[in-house]
């Protein structure tokens, strides 16, 4: 079979994939992307909604999406920190955060998964070459190209390679690049609720000893949950009728929103942190879960890699402008070196909240609320707080400030 060559082969379809080849497309002219996945792209058919935080927010805006986004968007007006230990009927509030980074700018807004997708789909459509469904089966970077074999006999070449095929991604393994992993022994438990009374736009988020409990608004008098349980206790969660998760929830929230009915099924997925040790080979970038997968603690593992993408993008595209290789080591080490110390330093702190939280030890707990209530009173501290959490920051990529590349 014949070769079909491409300036850039992005092998993963989710809203990681999707948003690098909008940028690429949307920055540089005549620039050949191809994306291969392997099922056919569609609009998701998930409940869950995202957490977007204001810099990948602006990405949004620089690349034109964030106008049909934001209007199924819920935004967070403030988040209120509970903690309590096992059997404790009281739930202490020890941290308040407001929800603007700057006046009349929320530092995150919850956007349906079935939204984004959609938005990000119809953006592309026409402007990349899309493979799918396909099943990479080969990787190998010769020369000045990186070259695909697919499952049917196709391959595809490309200067460059970009890996976004999550947490199991099948490239890294071809491409020999080891992970850094641990397994948590938790589950992350995700649904949508609805509930009698108004969130207001209020995140809740309740430390328990098995996790953190956070209620995430929604348009509406409706909530996204996401709450850690330990592996053995999970399942009793999941084999739950919808009634009695209902009750069960109502309990844990301390009936904050009133009385709960749940709208979705419960999902439930594995625990783990896990880094890859590389985030680039011989012409492959690893994107998003293929690069790192952290604690759902902050809300960040999306935001993470949409990060990844706005500084892929500005290296690859001022690479194309200069005239120079943009898969070459140079190009992609520079990358590298940017994505590195954000990912360690997410990943550190989503890991150390976790252990600190994800007990009952008293004198644990004392020196955590001690802690908590030291932030709150302290300006400054909780303003970098929300900063950093936010992904806003001065030397960032461009599309984290909002600035076309």
């Amino acid at each position: 079979m014949s070769e079909q060559s491409f300036d850039v082969l992005i092998v993963g379809g989710g809203p990681v994939g999707l948003t690098l080849a909008l940028a690429l497309v949307q920055s540089a002219s005549g620039i050949r992307v191809g994306l291969v996945d392997r099922r056919p792209l569609s609009v998701p058919r998930d409940a869950r909604a995202s957490a977007i935080a204001a810099g990948v927010r602006r990405v949004f805006e620089a690349l034109g999406v964030w106008p049909v986004m934001a209007e199924a968007s819920q935004t967070i007006t403030a988040m209120r920190i509970t903690d309590s230990g096992q059997g404790d009927i009281s739930r202490p509030l020890f941290l308040t955060f407001d929800g603007d980074i700057a006046p009349g700018e929320a530092f995150a807004h919850m956007v349906p998964n079935s939204v984004s997708g959609q938005v990000l789909l119809d953006a592309v459509n026409d402007r990349i070459s899309v493979i799918a469904p396909a099943v990479v089966t080969g990787y190998s970077a010769e020369g000045d190209a990186a070259r695909l074999v697919l499952e049917d006999g196709r391959t595809l070449t490309a200067p460059l390679l970009v890996a976004a095929d999550g947490g199991q991604s099948a490239l890294r393994g071809m491409a020999g690049i080891d992970i850094i992993a641990h397994d948590y022994r938790q589950t992350g438990l995700v649904t949508t609720i609805g509930h009698e009374l108004p969130h207001d736009g209020v995140a809740y988020e309740h430390f328990r000893p098995t996790g953190p409990f956070a209620s995430l608004p929604l348009p509406g008098n409706r909530s996204s949950l996401v709450w850690t349980e330990s592996s053995e206790t999970a399942p009793r969660f999941l084999a739950m009728e919808q009634a009695a998760l209902a009750s069960e929830i109502e309990a844990v929230m301390g009936s904050t929103l009133g009385a709960v009915t749940v709208e979705e099924k419960l999902m439930g997925f594995p625990l783990r942190l896990q880094i890859a040790r590389d985030f680039v080979a011989p012409r492959l970038a690893l994107v998003g879960d293929a690069a790192h997968v952290v604690h759902p603690i902050a809300g960040q593992g999306l935001n993470l890699g949409l990060k990844d993408v706005a500084a892929l993008a500005e290296v690859v595209i001022e690479a194309i402008r200069l005239g120079l290789d943009h898969g070459s080591d140079d190009v992609l080490g520079r990358y590298q070196s940017w994505r590195r110390l954000d990912t360690a330093s997410m990943a550190a702190m989503t890991d150390g909240l976790n252990r600190l939280f994800s007990n009952d030890v008293a004198p644990v707990r004392a020196l955590r609320d001690f802690g908590l209530g030291l932030v709150d009173r302290a300006g400054p501290i909780k303003s970098a707080l929300i900063r950093t959490a936010s992904g806003v920051a001065p030397s960032g990529p461009r599309l984290l400030s909002g600035l076309p590349i």
